[in-house]
C-alpha cells in the first residue's frame, strides 16, 4: 500500500509559506487589539506529569514568557470571511488536493480524491474491535471552510463558530493580513493555564462538560452529547479561563507557530529556566519519520478521556501544516 506519509518537498513547503507571506496587511487591522486579551509575562512550569500525561509532555521545565496580546477566541467564520472578501484568498482545501496530507498509516495515497477535498469525521459503523484513525477520517471532496461537511453543507447561522478546514499556511496568511502571528507552543500553554499552577485544565483539576466542548463517551463509538454540541460550538459559549480566554480546551485544535519534535522537552532537561522558546528548527516524530508536522494545542470536540484527552493544557499534538480538517482552527497573538 502506498500510504500518505511522505514529506512534501522543501520547495513545495517554501512556496506555500512565501504565498501566505505575500498577503498585504490591512491598515485597519494593524495595531488593532479589539477582541484581544493582554497576557502579562511571567514564569510557569511547562509539561504534564499526571496519569494522563503522554511521553512527549513529561519532561517538566520552567519557562519564562514575555507579555503578549492574545485573541480571546478562536478565529471565527465571520472574521475569516472578512479576510477572504478583502484579499480573494483561496484556502488549500479549496484548490490543492496534493496538499491535503494527514499523517496516518493506512491511508492509501492512490485512493484519495484528485479534486479539492478536506478531512471530515464520520463515526464508525463498526463499534467493536480495534479502531484506527483511518476508520473515522474520510476525505470528502468539496469540504472546506464554507462547506464543513461537503458541498451540501454551509455555515449559515454559524458566523461565531470557529473557522475550520484551514492549513497552517492558511492561518499564517490570515495572520499576515491582520498584522498578528500564531502563538508559540510555550505562549499557548502559558496562556491556557490562566495563571494557575500545574493545572490539568484551563479552569482547574476536574473535567467538566459544562466547561468545554469535547466528546463525552467512549470515542469514537459511543457519543453521549451531554454538552449539546455534536461538532463545533459558538465561541464564548463556555466560560473563559482566569485570563479571559475562551475555548482553550476543546471545540477545535489550534495551530501554533512551532514545528513539532517528540523529544523537544527532553532537550530542556537540566536547564534552570528557558526564556521565550521558539520550538525546534525542524519537526521530528518517530511515528511519521521525516514528515513535516506543526504543533496543535487545546483539543477539539472529538477529544475524550478514552482517547487523546487533548483538552488538557499540557497535551501536545501535531498535524501536517499543509492539511486542514474539520476539527482544527486557530487564534492569533500580537507582541
Amino acid at each position: 500500500m502506498n500510504t500518505y506519509l511522505e514529506r512534501a518537498t522543501e520547495k513545495y513547503e517554501a512556496d506555500y509559506l512565501a504565498e501566505a507571506l505575500m498577503i498585504e496587511s490591512d491598515n485597519g487591522q494593524i495595531g488593532n487589539r479589539s477582541g484581544m486579551v493582554w497576557i502579562s509575562g511571567g514564569k510557569f512550569t511547562m509539561g504534564g506529569e499526571d496519569h494522563q500525561s503522554l511521553q512527549d509532555e513529561q519532561f517538566l521545565h520552567d519557562v519564562y514568557i514575555n507579555g503578549f496580546w492574545m485573541d480571546a477566541t478562536e478565529v471565527t467564520n465571520v472574521q475569516f470571511k472578512a479576510f477572504v472578501d478583502a484579499t480573494g484568498y483561496i484556502t488549500q482545501a479549496e484548490r490543492n488536493p496534493a496538499a491535503q496530507r494527514m499523517m496516518m498509516p493506512g491511508i492509501d495515497k492512490d485512493s484519495l480524491p484528485t479534486v479539492p477535498f478536506s478531512w471530515c469525521f464520520h463515526q464508525p459503523q463498526n463499534k467493536y474491535g480495534t479502531l484506527r484513525p483511518e476508520d473515522w477520517w474520510v476525505a470528502v471532496p468539496g469540504a472546506d471552510w464554507k462547506h464543513p461537511q461537503g458541498p451540501s453543507s454551509n455555515i449559515i447561522g454559524k458566523d461565531n463558530h470557529p473557522v475550520i478546514h484551514l492549513s497552517w499556511y492558511d492561518a499564517i496568511a490570515y495572520c499576515k493580513w491582520t498584522g498578528k502571528r500564531l502563538a508559540t507552543e510555550a505562549e499557548w500553554e502559558y496562556a491556557a493555564r490562566g495563571g494557575l499552577d500545574k493545572n490539568a485544565y484551563p479552569w482547574g483539576e476536574v473535567l467538566n462538560f459544562k466547561k468545554a466542548n469535547y466528546w463525552q463517551g467512549d470515542f469514537p463509538s459511543l457519543f453521549l452529547n451531554r454538552d449539546g454540541y455534536v461538532k463545533t460550538a459558538p465561541v464564548k459559549h463556555f466560560e473563559p479561563n482566569p485570563y479571559g480566554l475562551y475555548d482553550m480546551a476543546g471545540n477545535v485544535w489550534e495551530w501554533c507557530l512551532d514545528w513539532y519534535d517528540f523529544d523537544y522537552y527532553s532537550y530542556k532537561k537540566g536547564t534552570k529556566l528557558v526564556s521565550n522558546p521558539l520550538g525546534p528548527k525542524r519537526s521530528a516524530d518517530p511515528t511519521t519519520k521525516d514528515a513535516p508536522l506543526k504543533v496543535i494545542r487545546g483539543g477539539s470536540f472529538l477529544c475524550s478521556e478514552s482517547y487523546c484527552s487533548g483538552y488538557r493544557v499540557s497535551t501536545r499534538m501535531k498535524s501536517a501544516p499543509c492539511t486542514g480538517s474539520e476539527h482544527i482552527g486557530f487564534r492569533c497573538v500580537r507582541n
